[in-house]
């Protein structure tokens, strides 16, 4: 079945685009969503008014959404976590814990479904991504320890501020 994007849709398009779906998935889930609708040579001709009107509602929300992409950009959450000795985790962090550490931390509102990552099940350090928007995608850092374990977490906008306190001090 072709259909045409009238929405973004996540790993399938942007509006605009005309795409080959499975039957069930574009009368099922795109269509009924209001995400798609058939590609007939009339809906074909509204392709430039839909690619614009796309446009200027991803700007708005790139707009709304590129102040918490800055605050997130390289931020570093740290995770204790039960493990064995040779460092594979009892369970695992799961997406849920992310999005809660950086909702509590930052006092985002970001869904456990816009984090992207590989399964975590060992000690170490891990990258993840947050999908806000299809443009904005920052990357952070995750540190998983032991349990009891202290960790000194060093990130790129704390070292600043505690040069300008040691400074003061020393004058």
């Amino acid at each position: 079945m072709k259909v045409l994007l009238i929405k973004d849709v996540y790993k399938l398009g942007r509006a605009g685009d005309v795409k080959k779906v499975a039957d069930g998935f574009g009368r099922n889930f795109l269509l009924p969503q209001g995400l798609a609708v058939l590609a007939t040579p009339g809906a074909l001709r509204q392709v430039d008014t839909i690619r614009a009107k796309a446009a200027s509602r991803r700007a708005v929300i790139n707009n709304e959404m590129g102040g918490i992409a800055d605050l997130i950009t390289g931020a570093v959450l740290p995770f204790a976590s039960k493990a064995g000795e040779t460092g594979k985790l009892y369970g695992s962090i799961t997406h849920q814990m992310i999005a809660d550490a950086l909702n509590t931390r930052f006092g985002t509102k970001i869904d456990r479904k816009q984090i992207e990552v590989q399964p975590i099940r060992v000690l170490g350090e891990h990258k993840a991504t947050v999908r806000l928007t299809v443009d904005l995608v920052p990357e952070i850092k995750l540190i998983i320890h032991r349990e009891g374990e202290v960790v000194v977490v060093n990130t790129p906008a704390a070292a600043p501020k505690a040069e300008p306190a040691a400074e003061e001090s020393a004058e």
